[in-house]
């Protein structure tokens, strides 16, 4: 148990204790910086959490191996956690790899929110704006490595859609 002197300096007072779950629920507060109507827990990014008595360690899973993110996504989590009065560990993991199928349907959600269509098969793919099949993939290389640009013929609307992994 991690202690601290108290305010009054009459000793040390047993740290309050941390759930793992006050833990998880503090995340859902971390959105991907690229995508700022997503959180990193629907996005599926959480791979592990572990709250032990003297620190906080949290294992996430990148999208992509060379995601530009990656670093701002570590420092955003070590802030969110900071509040918990203990260390907080951040890593990025390759344990298992982050799939499409790790996003929450509030996460798919998110992404259609922002202008972005959720991974499907390329001949799946829906206009996030009028949910039209009417599209066209304009090209395989988007802003990021992990989305394609896409064009509408209903709305006349360029979009980007996640890829499938």
């Amino acid at each position: 148990m991690v202690s601290a002197m108290s305010p009054l300096g009459l000793g040390l007072v047993p740290a309050p204790a941390v759930r793992e779950t006050a833990v998880r629920a503090a995340l859902r507060s971390v959105h991907d910086p690229e995508i700022p109507t997503v959180s990193i827990v629907d996005l599926g990014l959480v791979h592990e959490v572990r709250v032990d008595a003297d620190r906080i360690a949290v294992e996430l899973l990148p999208t992509f191996v060379a995601c530009p993110a990656l670093e701002v996504i570590r420092s955003t989590v070590a802030d969110a956690l900071s509040n918990f009065g203990r260390p907080v560990d951040v890593e990025f993991t390759f344990a298992v790899p982050w799939t499409t199928d790790r996003l929450t349907a509030k996460g798919r959600a998110g992404l259609r929110a922002a202008g972005i269509a959720p991974p499907s098969t390329p001949i799946d793919v829906r206009c996030p704006f009028c949910e039209s099949a009417r599209v066209v993939m304009d090209s395989p290389f988007g802003p990021t490595l992990c989305r394609s640009l896409f064009y509408c013929r209903d709305c006349r609307q360029p979009f980007e859609a996640f890829k499938p992994v």
